[in-house]
């Protein structure tokens, strides 16, 4: 055929106006997975404070229109622990910050009441997207459980968790007035029994080791951890931070650690959230730590999520920031990987909590209270000796 030569062809205008339509939507939306990918949130936010330690913050409807489109679903608490301002230790100045001042630290109940008010002033769709969280207990107070249970009862519907909440805890657990929190008291194991039974995940904070080590000094608390989270197999466990803080660095078998908390059957309850701005820093501070913290949750991705660890942000860069702090290990993970430890966690942990939480309240919220068993205040006899 020689050029210019060019048989004679029926053209059928319809069919050229939609292979027209095709390909413009092709080039101007992308393929269908593309489409899917764009309806996805960037990540849900799996550890956030509305409040901070003197319970000022976030109003929780701004906090929802801030999150937009980028943040899917997140938690939402406050602080357990009011920084005390003691005049004689600061005078006018007002501490607004564990670290700015001598006073103590107190637990503060109404951090729960509050929390459940403005939940409930939202809209439903506006509540869909967060999961409020139970913190306002004293974890060293046997009664502790009571008032987890109390405010179940006054706010069906509202709470998906306990946490995060905190038993050893660089510069603060020795600042907290009273008895010191620690892993061994009954009065933790009661919280998490209950936990267990209520369907309420909990989010824990403690320091893998003591803050400004000896070398070569045994991080104890790790042996007494692995002992509380074996004790409560039927508990839905998230360890805060993967136990690092500002000067709680990495153990040098870190990673071993959180890999045998992967592999071991009697763990496979516990997760890990990395949040916190300082932890992403651990984990990017040379390409070897990014290249190991990247393998390790490829292999292991159902068992971390990502979390901010913000305090009453006022814009959403304060949440973007943290997340893209976390790039050059995002850029190594499978998809897939991501996907969960952004997402898909969140979603599995606290879908499932909300609905047993619902079937808890549904059960007992109208069963008239039992007082313990032979409490002073119970009117029973103490048994005899």
């Amino acid at each position: 055929m020689q050029p210019g030569n060019v048989p004679e062809q029926k053209i059928c205008p319809q069919g050229f106006i939609v292979s027209v339509i095709v390909l413009v939507a092709c080039l101007v939306i992308g393929p269908a997975n593309d489409i899917e990918a764009a309806d996805r949130p960037l990540y849900h936010d799996s550890h956030f404070h509305l409040t901070n330690y003197i319970m000022e913050g976030t109003d929780m409807g701004d906090y929802v229109e801030m999150m937009g489109d980028t943040i899917g679903r997140s938690t939402v608490f406050g602080l357990p622990l009011q920084q005390m301002w003691s005049y004689r230790n600061t005078g006018d100045f007002a501490p607004y910050y564990y670290l700015q001042t001598d006073a103590p630290l107190y637990y503060y109940s109404f951090t729960d009441a509050q929390m459940a008010m403005a939940y409930k002033a939202l809209t439903p769709e506006q509540q869909d997207r967060l999961d409020p969280m139970i913190t306002g207990f004293n974890p060293a107070d046997m009664y502790a459980v009571d008032h987890i249970k109390r405010v179940l009862q006054l706010f069906p519907g509202v709470f998906s968790g306990l946490g995060e909440f905190t038993i050893h805890k660089e510069f603060v657990s020795s600042k907290v007035a009273g008895n010191i929190a620690n892993l061994t008291d009954p009065a933790l194991d009661r919280i998490f029994d209950f936990a267990g039974e209520a369907g309420l995940p909990i989010i824990l904070h403690n320091d893998i080791n003591m803050p400004f080590p000896k070398s070569g000094q045994e991080p104890y608390m790790l042996q007494q951890l692995k002992k509380l989270f074996e004790r409560h197999q039927g508990t839905t466990i998230i360890w805060a931070h993967v136990g690092l803080g500002r000067v709680v660095r990495p153990l040098q078998q870190q990673l071993a650690i959180v890999e045998k908390i992967c592999t071991a059957p009697s763990l496979k309850h516990v997760y890990m959230d990395i949040s916190w701005d300082e932890v992403a820093k651990y984990a990017t501070e040379s390409p070897e730590t990014v290249k190991r913290t990247a393998e390790m949750f490829n292999n292991y991705p159902d068992r971390f999520l990502f979390g901010t660890d913000n305090v009453a942000p006022q814009s959403l860069d304060a949440s973007t920031a943290v997340y893209h702090l976390w790039d050059p290990v995002w850029e190594l993970l499978t998809p897939e990987a991501q996907e969960m430890i952004t997402k898909g966690n969140y979603e599995r942990i606290f879908d499932q909590a909300r609905k047993d939480v619902r079937a808890w309240e549904a059960a007992n919220n109208n069963q008239p209270r039992q007082p313990p068993k032979w409490s002073p205040a119970s009117g029973y006899a103490l048994p005899k000796m």
